[in-house]
C-alpha cells in the first residue's frame, strides 16, 4: 500500500511564499507599483507575451502578414510596462545594496532576464521588418526564452500553508529520488548500449539490384520494401535472385542518409536503446537485426530489453513519484481540502430508513429556499418515480443519438426523424428544468452543481436544435447527457466522486500540463521554425501536435527522426537530448502524477482504515460460523441419522433403535477390552486383562477419573482466579519498583528505541491495571490535574481497545465451536455427509488410499525432534519449488506441457488431423473438448464452423495449470476480485466514448471519405486510373535526383473512406476511438479529419486523446494497483502497519556481513586489509571498472585496426583487478574471502579474464575477442554492488521480478492460449500492410512473437485490420479453413481487443503494482524507517563478532553478550531497562528451547521490542504478541522472586556460619593463648600455600580480582564503575571503514605473598603483593587477545546464568 506519511500539525500553519516579493516599501515618488491590479495586469501581460512569441513565425507572417505589425505593437507595449517596473522595483530596493536589492533576489533578476529577452526581441523584429535580418535565418533562436514568462502568471500560487524547512525537504528528497532512477536508468541505458555495440554493430548491409554501382545509390536501386540482409551465407537473410547484399555506406551513402538509428558506437547505440525502451518502434529495429544477424541474438536482446527496461525500470519512476505524492499530499491536504464530499455546505444527514430495513444517511438540504409551485408538484418532483422517469427518458435519447448513421450524401439530414426526436427530447428536458426552478426558486436551483450542468445542457441543447446549429459545435451538449445516466448506479456515482475527489488537485495538474506543453511548444517552435524542409514546427499549432504527439508516445520517434534529418548531423545530439529530456519527464513524471493523484482519491483516512480493519475482522469471525455451500446442502434435506438396535438382550419389551453415534462411545471401549482378551489368551501370566474381575475395576476406575474431571474443571477455575490475582500484584509491585527507581542524578542520555518502546509498554499496563489509584483531588496541582486527566483519557482509550480486540477475540473462538458442532450434527444426521459419491464410506480403505495418492506431496523440510524447530537445508528454494503441489498435479502438469509443447508444431499446413506423429503426442484427455475432438478428428474443418470453434476451445488447454498451482489460482483471485472497480472504470470509459462517437458520428459521418487520388477533389472526377508512389523505406533519407521518380504502380481511383476507421454509424466510431485510446492510429484520424473535414476539428481529437490517456488509462492503473493492495491486505494497513510490514520483509532478506574481520596484529595482512577496504581504494576500482566497460564503445571486430589497441589496454586492466583479488585474498584469508558472494563473482570474473588473456596471445581471432568482449560485460554488473543506491534500485527489480513469477508465467500462459487459437484462426491470412513474412500466425512460434509486439501497443490495430480481410479482397473457401487466405473480421475484433484489454490494461499494470510495493520497501528514508539501515549494519557488525565461526547461528546463551555489545538505537541500558534485558533473554530462551538462534531470529525479536506492537501489528498477530510478552513477563517475575529467595537463604546461610565461626575463632584463640605460653616469639618470613590464597581471594571484604573472566563487557552482577568502563572498553572501533575488536588489555600475572609476623604464636600482618609483569612480543599479544575472546563466549557456568539474571 502508498505510504501516508504522517506529520504533527498545529492549528495555525505558517504561510511559505515561493513567489515574489510584492509588499513593497511604500514610496512618494512611485505608488502604483504596489496596486493590486497593477499586479494583475502584469499577470495578464505574462500571457499575452506568450501569445505574441507564439505568433512570431515566418509562416504564421507569410498566412497572416498584419500579424507582424501586431506582435510588434504587443511586444512594444509589454517592454514599456516592464521596463517601467524594473525601474520603479530598482528605485526602490537599490540595485545593489542593501539585503533586498534587486540583484539579490532571485525572482526580481528572473524578470530583468526577461525584460531583456524581450528587448532582444523587439530588436530582431525591427531588424527583420527593415529586411536587414532574415526571417529564416537561425537569430529567430534569440526568442527561445521568452515564453518562460508564462511563470510570472502562476508565481502566485506559489504560496503553500507550511514551513518552508519542510516543503524544502520534500522536494530536495523527491529530487534526489528521482535523480537517484534517472542514474539507475542511466545504467541499463550503458548496459544494453554495450551490449548492441558488440552484439550487433551496423545495419548497413541492404539488399540492391545486381547493378547498382558505388555513389548510384537511388530509390530505384533497393528492394521494395526496402531489406535488411547479412553478408555471412548461414546466418540472417539472403537476397532474392537479381539482388546482392551490399553494404550502402561503402557505396557511398553518408551517416545522415542512413539515419540515425542503430548499434554504429555507443552513443548511438544509447540512443536507439532509449527510443526501444518507450516501446515505439521497437519491434521494427529487432527486423532489421533478424534479417542481418542470428535470429536467436535478436530475440534474446530485443525481448530482455523491453522487459527490464521497459516494464520493470521505467515504471520505478512511477513508484518514486507515488512515494513523493504520498509525502506532498499529506502535507498539502489543507490545501487542496478535504475529499469525498459531494453534497453542498448548507445540507446536513439524518437517518432514513431503506427498503432493506437498514438505516443510512441521507443529505437534507435545510437552508434551500423554496419555490412557488403547488405542494404536489414539489412532492412529485422530489418522487423517485419522477427522477426514474427522468433517467429513462435520457436513456432513450443516448439510443437514438446511438443510433444515428450515414444514409448517403443525398440524403436531407436537418428533418429526419433523428431531427425530430432530438427537439421532442430538448423539449422534454426544458419543461423539466423549468419545473424544478418553479419548485425550488432559482437561487435554490442553482445551488446545486448538479442542476448547474443540467441548466447547461438545457441552453446549449436548446441552441442546437436551432436548424442553422444542428450538427455543429453544440452537438456537444446534446451527446453530454449521457453523463446523467450516472446517477442510475450509486456504486457508480461513489466511485466516479471518489476518483475525482477535490477538483483542485486534479483541476491543478490539468492546468499544469496544459501549461507546460504550451511552453514547451513555444520553445520548440522558436528552436526550428527556420529550419527548412521541416513542416512540424512553421506554425504553433503545428508545434502544438508535436509536442502533444511526444506527449503520448504515438510516433514520436518519427517527429524525433525527421527534426534530426531536417537540422543536420552537426546539431543532431543536441536536438535528440532535448527530445529525449522532454518525453523523459512528460512520459514517466507527468504521467506519473497523474496515476499519484488518483491513488490518494483512493486512499482512505487512517482512522476509517482501523475502523474497517475491526469490521473485516468481526465479517471474517460471522464467516467462518458458516459452512461451506457444498456442506449446508445437507442441511435442506430431512435429518435421517444411522440408527442400530440392540439385539440378544432378553427383554418382554421391544427395544427401540438408537443413535449410532451414541452406541460408539461405548463399543469402541469393549472392542478395545476384549481385543485385549484376545491377545492375552496366548500368555495369561504376563496379560494385563487375565482377570474379568480386572475390567470391571478399570470400568469404576474411568468413571471415577471422568467425574475427577468435572470437579478438577471447578478446582482449575479458582486456581486461574488466584494465579490471575498474584500476577496482576506481581504486575503491581514491577510498576512500583520501575516507578521508585530515581536517575535524577546520572547524566542525561538519549534513550534507544527499546527502551522507549518498553517504557511505553509498561504504562500502557500500568494505566490498564492502576486506573483505580488515579483519581483527582482537590489539592492537586492544574499540572498535576492535566495529567490526571491525559492519563485517564489514555486508560479509557487502552480499555476500550482491549474490549474490542477481547470481543472479536470471543467471536472467533464462538464461531469456531459453532462451526464444528454444526459439523458434527450434520455428520451425525445425514448418512451421506461425508460419503464421496455417495457411495464410498468414510473410513473405507480405498477413500484412504484414494486420499494418500491425492494428497501426497515432496516436503523436505526436517524438524529438529527436541524442539521442534524446522532446519534449514541447502536447497531449500528447490525442494520449496518440488513440493509447491502434490504428485499427482505434477504428473497432470508435466502431461499438460508436454501436450502444449505438441500443439507448438501444429499448423494450418501440418495439422494434428493428418500428422501421426501429433496424434500420438495428443496425452492430455482430462478435459472434455480434447476427448470429443480426439473422439471425433475430422478431415475437413470449414471456416467459421463449429468444428473450428472446437479446435479453438482446445487451445484453452494452457489454461489447466491455473488449476493445478494454488498460486496460479490466486493470480486469477487477485484479477477477478478487482472486477467490479474495473468494471466500474470501464463503464466511465465506454461512457467518455459513446460521447465522442456520437459526436463524431453526427459531425464526420460521410465526410471522411475522399478519392485515393490527392490530385482529385469532387466524387463525379473520381474515375479511371492513376499511378500511386510506393513508400520504400522509413529509415533511408534519400533525395530524388532530377528525372527521377519514385518506384510505384498503376491503379484505380476510388471514392471510399480511409481503410481502418471511419465514423458512418455509432460502432464503426466506437472501435476507431477504443483504438485511439490505446494510442495507436490517433495520428492517423487526426491528419484525415485536418485534411479532409477542418483544422478546427483536430480539437475533437486531442480532447479525446487527453482525457483518454491522462485520466482514462491512468484510472486502470490506479484501479489495478489499488486491488493489488487490497488483495494483499495491505490496503487497509495503517501508515505504522505498513512499515511494520516493510520491516519484516526487510528484515527477512537481511544476511550477516560476510566480512571478517580485521587481522590481530598490525603486519602486512592488516595493512593489506586496511587499504582493501578503505573507501577510496573501493572508489578506484569502481572508476577502472567504468573505464574497462568503455573500452566497447565501439565494435571489437578482427578486421578493425583499433580493436587490438582496445584490447590489450582491456589486458591491462584485467591484470589490475587480479592484483585487487589478490590483495583481498591476502587481507581476508582464502577462507574470509570466499564467505562474501560478491566476492566469488569477482573472483570468477577476473579468473575468466585471465582464461581470456590467454586465449587471446594464443588464438586471437573472432572468438577471443567475443569473449573479452563478455568478461568486460559481467564486470560491468558488479558496480551495482559498489553503489549503494543502485543496489537497493536493483534490488527492488530482482525482487520485483521473484514476486511477480507467477503474474509473469501468468501473462506466458494467457499468451500461449492466444498463440494457438491465432494459429487456429488466422494462420492462413494474406499478407498486408503489417502481416508480413516477419509478423503473423503461420505457426505458434511466430503467432507468441506478433502477441509479445502487441503487449508493447506496437501497430496492434493495423495487424487486427489486416486479420479482418473479407471478399473481394481475398479468395474464400467453403469446405476447409486452411485453404482460404481470408480473415474473421468478428473472431479478430473479439481475439485482439480482448487480448489487448486484459494483457496491457490489467496484467502489465499488476506489475507496476509490485514494483511500487517492493520501492516503498527497498528505498524509504531514514525518518520513514522504524530501523535504519545503519541500526542494520550495525547489528550485522555485533552479529560478526559475536558469530566468529560465520555459521549464522550462535547458542541462545551468547545473545546476552549480543545485547550488551549493541550501541545506539538498539542499546540497552542496564542502569535503567534491566527488565527489558532479561525479557529479551527469555524471550529467545523459551522460543527455541535453549537450543541455537539464527541471525534473523535475534533481529525479529529486536524489531518487536522497537515499535508500539498497539499500532504496528495488525489483530491477529498483535493478540499473539500480548500473549507472548504476558507469558514472559511473568515468567521473568518468577524467576526475579526464585533468585531473591535464593539470595534471602544464602545471607541466612552466611549469617548461621559467621556465629559458627565466631564461636570457632574463640576456640583458636584460647588455643593460641596457651601456645603463646608454652612456646617462645619468634619471626618467621613464608610464602602462603594455595589454600590460603584461595581463602585470601575469597574474602568478602576483597574485591574480585581473578583473571580467569575478563568479560568484554560487565555481567549483570558487576558494580559501579566497573560497569561503565568495561563498557567503553566493549565498544568496537572503527578503522579504514571497518569495524574491528577493542585492544586487549595487557596481562597481569599475580605474585601473592603473605607475610605472618608471628610474635608469640599470634599473627601479627597480613599483606597481598601484586607485580605487573607486561608483555613486549605484539604475536604473544595478539594471542592472548584471542584467547581473551574465547573465554567471553565460552562463559557459560550456572553461576554466570545466575549472575546474567540477578538484576
Amino acid at each position: 500500500m502508498l505510504k501516508r506519511k504522517q506529520s504533527s500539525r498545529v492549528e495555525a500553519q505558517p504561510v511559505t511564499d515561493f513567489g515574489p516579493d510584492e509588499s513593497l516599501s511604500d514610496n512618494a515618488d512611485i505608488l502604483w507599483i504596489n496596486k493590486p491590479w497593477v499586479h494583475s495586469l502584469l499577470r495578464i501581460c505574462a500571457i499575452i507575451s506568450v501569445i505574441s512569441v507564439c505568433m512570431n513565425t515566418p509562416m504564421t507572417f507569410e498566412h497572416y502578414p498584419p500579424l507582424q505589425y501586431v506582435t510588434f505593437a504587443l511586444d512594444t507595449l509589454l517592454m514599456f510596462l516592464y521596463t517601467a517596473e524594473m525601474i520603479a522595483k530598482m528605485h526602490i530596493r537599490g540595485i545593489v545594496k542593501g539585503d533586498s536589492s534587486y540583484v539579490k533576489d532571485r525572482w526580481c533578476v528572473f524578470d530583468g532576464f526577461m525584460v531583456f529577452c524581450l528587448w532582444v526581441s523587439l530588436v530582431l523584429q525591427v531588424f527583420e521588418i527593415a529586411d536587414i535580418v532574415d526571417q529564416m535565418s537561425p537569430w529567430g533562436m534569440l526568442r527561445i526564452p521568452r515564453p518562460l514568462i508564462m511563470i510570472r502568471a502562476f508565481r502566485i500560487y506559489f504560496r503553500f500553508e507550511l514551513p518552508r524547512t519542510r516543503i524544502t525537504n520534500i522536494l530536495k528528497r523527491s529530487g534526489e529520488q528521482i535523480w537517484s532512477v534517472s542514474i539507475f536508468l542511466l545504467f541499463f541505458l550503458l548496459l544494453y548500449g554495450i551490449l548492441g555495440v558488440q552484439m550487433f554493430g551496423t545495419f548497413t548491409y541492404h539488399c540492391v539490384v545486381n547493378d547498382t554501382k558505388p555513389g548510384n545509390v537511388t530509390w530505384n536501386s533497393l528492394a521494395i520494401p526496402d531489406t535488411h540482409c547479412s553478408p555471412e551465407l548461414e546466418e540472417g537473410y539472403q537476397c532474392p535472385p537479381g539482388f546482392q547484399c551490399m553494404d550502402l555506406e561503402d557505396l557511398g551513402l553518408s551517416r545522415q542518409e542512413l539515419g540515425y538509428s542503430g548499434f554504429n558506437e555507443i552513443g548511438t547505440s544509447i540512443f536507439t536503446v532509449y527510443e526501444a525502451a518507450s516501446q515505439e518502434g521497437w519491434v521494427f529495429l529487432m527486423y532489421r537485426a533478424i534479417d542481418s544477424f542470428p535470429r536467436w541474438r535478436s530475440y534474446f536482446y530485443f525481448i530482455t530489453l523491453i522487459f527490464f527496461l521497459a516494464w520493470l525500470v521505467k515504471n520505478v519512476f512511477i513508484a518514486v513519484i507515488i512515494e513523493t505524492f504520498a509525502e506532498i499530499r499529506v502535507q498539502f491536504q489543507q490545501m487542496w481540502g478535504s475529499r469525498s464530499s459531494t453534497t453542498s455546505t448548507a445540507t446536513t444527514q439524518m437517518f432514513h430508513e431503506d427498503a432493506a430495513g437498514g438505516w443510512q444517511l441521507v443529505a437534507v438540504d435545510v437552508n434551500k429556499p423554496q419555490g412557488r409551485a403547488p405542494a404536489c408538484l414539489q412532492q412529485m418532483m422530489r418522487s423517485s418515480v419522477f427522477h426514474m422517469f427522468i433517467l429513462s427518458m435520457v436513456t432513450v435519447d443516448v439510443i437514438v443519438a446511438a443510433s444515428n448513421y450515414h444514409k448517403g450524401d443525398s440524403f436531407r439530414r436537418q428533418y429526419d426523424e433523428f431531427y425530430l426526436a432530438e427537439v421532442a427530447f430538448t423539449v422534454l428536458f426544458d419543461l423539466e428544468a423549468l419545473l424544478k426552478i418553479w419548485c425550488l426558486g432559482f437561487t435554490g436551483y442553482i445551488s446545486s452543481s448538479l442542476h448547474k450542468f443540467e441548466l447547461l445542457l438545457v441552453v446549449g441543447t436548446t441552441l442546437h436544435v436551432y436548424p442553422d446549429l444542428y450538427h455543429s459545435q453544440f452537438t456537444y451538449f446534446q451527446v453530454l447527457r449521457v453523463v446523467r445516466l450516472i446517477k442510475i448506479s450509486p456504486a457508480l456515482e461513489d466511485f466516479v466522486y471518489k476518483i475525482f475527489g477535490p477538483g483542485k488537485k486534479l483541476g491543478s495538474l490539468v492546468v499544469f500540463t496544459a501549461s507546460l506543453l504550451i511552453v514547451m511548444s513555444a520553445i520548440s517552435l522558436q528552436m526550428f521554425c527556420f529550419v527548412e524542409e521541416l513542416d512540424r514546427f512553421t506554425t504553433f499549432p503545428r508545434a502544438f501536435m508535436s509536442m502533444f504527439q511526444i506527449l503520448t508516445q504515438e510516433g514520436w520517434v518519427d517527429v524525433m527522426d525527421q527534426t534530426l534529418n531536417a537540422v543536420g548531423h552537426m546539431w543532431a545530439p543536441v536536438v535528440a537530448i532535448y527530445f529525449i529530456l522532454y518525453h523523459l519527464f512528460a512520459t514517466l513524471i507527468l504521467l506519473s502524477l497523474f496515476v499519484a493523484v488518483i491513488l490518494d482519491n483512493l486512499e482512505l483516512d487512517e482512522d476509517l482504515k482501523k475502523l474497517k480493519q475491526l469490521k473485516q475482522s468481526e465479517a471474517n469471525a460471522d464467516t467462518k460460523e458458516k459452512l461451506p455451500l457444498r456442506l449446508r446442502i445437507f442441511e435442506k434435506f430431512p435429518n435421517r441419522p444411522q440408527m442400530v438396535k440392540i439385539s440378544k438382550l432378553p427383554s418382554d419389551f421391544t427395544v427401540p433403535k438408537i443413535r449410532e453415534s451414541f452406541m460408539k462411545q461405548f463399543i469402541d471401549r469393549q472392542q478395545q477390552d476384549t481385543c485385549c482378551l484376545l491377545r492375552s489368551l496366548p500368555s495369561a501370566s504376563s496379560s494385563s486383562c487375565d482377570h474379568p474381575k480386572r475390567s470391571a475395576i478399570e470400568d469404576n476406575k474411568y468413571i471415577d477419573q471422568k467425574l475427577r474431571k468435572s470437579v478438577f474443571s471447578i478446582r482449575a477455575r479458582n486456581l486461574l482466579e488466584k494465579e490471575t490475582a498474584v500476577t496482576k500484584i506481581l504486575r503491581a509491585c514491577t510498576r512500583q519498583r520501575m516507578l521508585s527507581g530515581s536517575f535524577e542524578g546520572q547524566p542525561a542520555k538519549e534513550r534507544s528505541i527499546l527502551s522507549v518502546q518498553h517504557h511505553i509498554r509498561q504504562e500502557r499496563r500500568s494505566l490498564r491495571h492502576g486506573s483505580n489509584s488515579q483519581r483527582i483531588s482537590r489539592g492537586k496541582s492544574l499540572e498535576t490535574l492535566t495529567q490526571d486527566h491525559s492519563n485517564t483519557v489514555r486508560y479509557r482509550n487502552a480499555q476500550r481497545e482491549d474490549s474490542e480486540i477481547k470481543m472479536i477475540q470471543e467471536k472467533k473462538e464462538q464461531a469456531e465451536m459453532k462451526r464444528k458442532v454444526q459439523e458434527e450434527e450434520l455428520r451425525e444426521n445425514h448418512p451421506y455427509f461425508d460419503k464421496p459419491l455417495f457411495i464410498v464410506g468414510r473410513e473405507h480403505r480405498f477413500r484412504n488410499f484414494c486420499r494418500v495418492v491425492v494428497r501426497a506431496r515432496f516436503n523436505a523440510s526436517k524438524t529438529d525432534p527436541v524442539t521442534g524447530a524446522v532446519k534449514n537445508t541447502k536447497y531449500h528454494q528447490l525442494y520449496d519449488l518440488l513440493g509447491l503441489v502434490t504428485y499427482l498435479d505434477w504428473v497432470m502438469i508435466i502431461v499438460t506441457i508436454c501436450s502444449c509443447i505438441s500443439m507448438m508444431f501444429e499448423s494450418p499446413f501440418r495439422r494434428v488431423m493428418h500428422a501421426p506423429t501429433l496424434q500420438v503426442l495428443l496425452l492430455d484427455l482430462s478435459s472434455q473438448v480434447s476427448l470429443i475432438f480426439l473422439c471425433w478428428m475430422p478431415q475437413n474443418v470449414p471456416a467459421e464452423s463449429g468444428a473450428q470453434l472446437l479446435m479453438v476451445l482446445r487451445c484453452l488447454r494452457p489454461l489447466r495449470i491455473f488449476k493445478l498451482v494454488p498460486q496460479m489460482r490466486k493470480v486469477v483471485r487477485e484479477l477477478f476480485s478487482g472486477f467490479k472497480e474495473i468494471f466500474l472504470v470501464s463503464i466511465l470509459l465506454l461512457t467518455l466514448m459513446l460521447v465522442f462517437a456520437s459526436f463524431g458520428v453526427q459531425l464526420f459521418a460521410g465526410k471522411l471519405a475522399k478519392c485515393n487520388d490527392p490530385n482529385i477533389i469532387r466524387r463525379e472526377d473520381c474515375n479511371g486510373i492513376f499511378r500511386i508512389n510506393v513508400s520504400v523505406s522509413k529509415n533511408l533519407n534519400l533525395k530524388l535526383r532530377p528525372g527521377e521518380k519514385k518506384p510505384g504502380f498503376w491503379v484505380p481511383r476510388v471514392w471510399a473512406n480511409p481503410r481502418n476507421f471511419n465514423f458512418d454509424n455509432v460502432g464503426n466510431a466506437m472501435l476507431a476511438l477504443f483504438e485511439v485510446l490505446s494510442l495507436k492510429g490517433w495520428v492517423e484520424v487526426r491528419d484525415v479529419i485536418i485534411h479532409r473535414v477542418g483544422p478546427m476539428h483536430g480539437i475533437y481529437i486531442h480532447v479525446f486523446v487527453f482525457l483518454g490517456c491522462m485520466i482514462g488509462l491512468t484510472l486502470f492503473v490506479g484501479v489495478v494497483i489499488a486491488n493489488f493492495n487490497e488483495n494483499k491486505g495491505t490496503a487497509l494497513l495503517t501508515v505504522d502497519q505498513r512499515r511494520w510490514e516493510d520491516l519484516k520483509s526487510r528484515l527477512k532478506i537481511a544476511q550477516p556481513l560476510h566480512l571478517p574481520p580485521r587481522p590481530d596484529n598490525d603486519g602486512f595482512r592488516a595493512k593489506m586489509y586496511d587499504i582493501t577496504q578503505h573507501p577510496f581504494f573501493k572508489r578506484t576500482i569502481a572508476l577502472l571498472v567504468l573505464a574497462q566497460s568503455v573500452l566497447l564503445s565501439v565494435k571489437w571486430d578482427v578486421e578493425d585496426p583499433v580493436t587490438v589497441p582496445l584490447a590489450t589496454m582491456s589486458v591491462v586492466f584485467t591484470f589490475i583487478f587480479v592484483l585487487e583479488v589478490t590483495m583481498k585474498i591476502i587481507a581476508m584469508s582464502p577462507a574470509g574471502f570466499w564467505q562474501s558472494r560478491r566476492n566469488r563473482y569477482d573472483l570468477l570474473v577476473t579468473s575468466l579474464g585471465v582464461i581470456w588473456v590467454v586465449l587471446h596471445f594464443a588464438l586471437l581471432n573472432a572468438y577471443t575477442y567475443m569473449m573479452g568482449a563478455c568478461v568486460i560485460v559481467f564486470r560491468f554488473f558488479s558496480i551495482c554492488g559498489k553503489h549503494v543506491t543502485l543496489k537497493m534500485l536493483l534490488l527492488t527489480v530482482v525482487v520485483s521480478m521473484y514476486k511477480s513469477f507467477f503474474i509473469i508465467v501468468g501473462m506466458f500462459l494467457l499468451l500461449l492460449c492466444y498463440a494457438f487459437a491465432g494459429v487456429v484462426l488466422f494462420g492462413t491470412v494474406k499478407y498486408g500492410e503489417n502481416i508480413n513474412r516477419h509478423a503473423n500466425f503461420s505457426s505458434a512460434g511466430k503467432a507468441i512473437t506478433v502477441l509479445f509486439r502487441i503487449v508493447t501497443g506496437e501497430d496492434w490495430n493495423k495487424i487486427m485490420h489486416d486479420c479482418m480481410v473479407q471478399p473481394p479482397f481475398c479468395t474464400p473457401d467453403e469446405f476447409t479453413y486452411w485453404a482460404t487466405d481470408c480473415g474473421n473480421y468478428a473472431g479478430a475484433l473479439m481475439y485482439f481487443c480482448s487480448f489487448y484489454v486484459i494483457i496491457a490494461y490489467i496484467m502489465l499494470n499488476l506489475l507496476v503494482a509490485i514494483i511500487v510495493e517492493n520501492f516503498s520497501l527497498f528505498y524509504s528514508t531514514e525518518e520513514d524507517q522504524l530501523l535504519s539501515y545503519n541500526d542494520l549494519r550495525h547489528f550485522q557488525i555485533i552479529w560478526n563478532m559475536v558469530d566468529d565461526k560465520r555459521e549464522g547461528v550462535i547458542p541462545t546463551f551468547r545473545v546476552k553478550f549480543l545485547l550488551r555489545l549493541l550501541r545506539g538505537r538498539l542499546e540497552v541500558d542496564l542502569d535503567k531497562d534491566k527488565l527489558l534485558f532479561k525479557h529479551m533473554c527469555y524471550e529467545m530462551e523459551r522460543l527455541h528451547n535453549g537450543g541455537d538462534v539464527t541471525f534473523h531470529d535475534v533481529l525479529s525479536m529486536l524489531s518487536y521490542r522497537s515499535v508500539d506492537i498497539r499500532k504496528s501489528l495488525q489483530l491477529e498477530e498483535l493478540l499473539a504478541r500480548e500473549q507472548l510478552e504476558y507469558t514472559i513477563e511473568e515468567e521473568v517475575a518468577k524467576q526475579t522472586i526464585r533468585m531473591w529467595l535464593k539470595k534471602c537463604l544464602k545471607r541466612i546461610r552466611a549469617k548461621q556460619q559467621q556465629s559458627c565461626s565466631i564461636i570457632h575463632s574463640l576456640r583458636e584463640s584460647q588455643q593460641q593463648e596457651l601456645s603463646r605460653f608454652l612456646n617462645p616469639p619468634s619471626i618467621e618470613t613464608t610464602q602462603p600455600s594455595d589454600d590460603m590464597n584461595a581463602n585470601s581471594q575469597d574474602n568478602n571484604m576483597q574485591p574480585e580480582t581473578s583473571s580467569q573472566q575478563q568479560l568484554l563487557s560487565p555481567t549483570l552482577s558487576d558494580r559501579g564503575g566497573s560497569r561503565q568502563d568495561a563498557a567503553d572498553a566493549g565498544k568496537p572501533q572503527r578503522k579504514f571503514g571497518q569495524w574491528r575488536l577493542p585492544s586487549a588489555p595487557k596481562p597481569i600475572s599475580h605474585s601473592v605473598s603473605s607475610v605472618n609476623l608471628r610474635f608469640g604464636g599470634r599473627t601479627t600482618m597480613k599483606s597481598v603483593v601484586c607485580k605487573m609483569n607486561p608483555m613486549t612480543d605484539a604475536a604473544s599479544c595478539g594471542s592472548e587477545v584471542k584467547k581473551w575472546w574465547t573465554r567471553q563466549l565460552t562463559v557459560e557456568s550456572d553461576e554466570s546464568g545466575d549472575d546474567l539474571l540477578d538484576i
